[in-house]
């Protein structure tokens, strides 16, 4: 399994500590930086920053929502990025919530998994390089993306649902989770999105989980605190539907959280089920459980 950095705090820092943060991730041995698409910085631009200071280290989105960018746009956008980055993107991608689409930014979000199916319909083919001519239900396409120098990447949804994880496994590369722990990875995400790949005679996807991580010797506080932090993702139903799966109440309660020994057992859980690649979020709540932390985290590198 491979173990990266998620920086799920984009927007309190600049640029510069996270071309920063991205070369300490990849000297420190570090399989890939995982950029969140929130409301500040815009993360393939940010990648494509990095990627051109930071060499050796795999560079992901989690994720830029589709419903803002039509996908001919998201294809030049991503293409452009990967030749900056020297074909090292992952392009992860996902639909957010009604709650950011509709009541945000004014989008219909009436059947997302159609919406996802035919923007993946678009995206998959034009970042090879062809041409679309596409009119569905909810877009239309027709045209094709030339960025000199780059190359296909990896594409991977954010998917739990069904239907998300049937077209993570079968069009897309994998999926890229988060509020989902290790007993509904097992259960449910890796066996759904493994049984459509195969049907789809495609190999097998990976499987990116995001959790939060923090080595403490106050399993209690860090747990308070990390709840308060994350209260939004409980009241996301998509979100909700996985925590309620899990029998837990927060993101909190299916953190790596304690000792060295308990993250770096809750790690090697990960590995025994199936999960390709472990994307810790740190949240430590002072410097000594940050550096314990992501010395935990470079010890489970070994």
């Amino acid at each position: 399994m491979r173990i990266g950095i998620f920086t799920g705090d984009v927007g309190t820092g600049d640029v510069d500590g996270y071309i920063d943060a991205a070369g300490t991730a990849r000297d420190e041995g570090f399989a890939s930086y995982w950029v969140s698409q929130i409301f500040s910085h815009d993360a393939l631009t940010l990648l494509a920053v990095i990627g051109r200071e930071v060499p050796d280290i795999e560079l992901g989105t989690a994720v830029v929502p589709t419903y803002p960018r039509h996908p001919m746009v998201l294809a030049g956008q991503a293409l452009t990025t990967n030749s900056a980055a020297g074909g090292r993107l992952v392009l992860g991608i996902g639909l957010s919530h009604q709650i950011v689409i509709e009541g945000m930014w004014g989008y219909s979000f009436d059947k997302p998994a159609r919406h996802m199916r035919e923007y993946l319909g678009v995206l998959m083919p034009l970042l090879r390089g062809e041409g679309v001519a596409f009119a569905g239900e909810t877009l239309t396409a027709r045209g094709q993306v030339t960025v000199p120098g780059s190359t296909p990447m990896p594409v991977v949804l954010a998917a739990l649902a069904p239907r998300m994880l049937e077209l993570a496994g079968s069009v897309a590369d994998g999926t890229l989770t988060w509020c989902t722990g290790p007993a509904t990875l097992e259960s449910h995400v890796i066996p759904s999105i493994n049984a459509a790949a195969d049907k789809a005679g495609r190999d097998t996807p990976r499987v990116i989980a995001g959790l939060p991580v923090c080595v403490t010797d106050d399993k209690d506080a860090a747990r308070e605190r990390i709840a308060k932090a994350l209260a939004i993702y409980p009241t996301l139903p998509s979100y909700k539907a996985m925590l309620d799966k899990e029998g837990v109440g927060n993101p909190a309660d299916i953190g790596l959280l304690g000792s060295e020994d308990e993250v770096l057992a809750g790690v090697e859980r990960l590995q025994k089920i199936g999960v390709t690649d472990f994307a810790a979020s740190e949240m430590p709540g002072n410097d000594d459980e940050r550096a314990r932390t992501r010395a935990a985290l470079v010890a489970a590198l070994a």
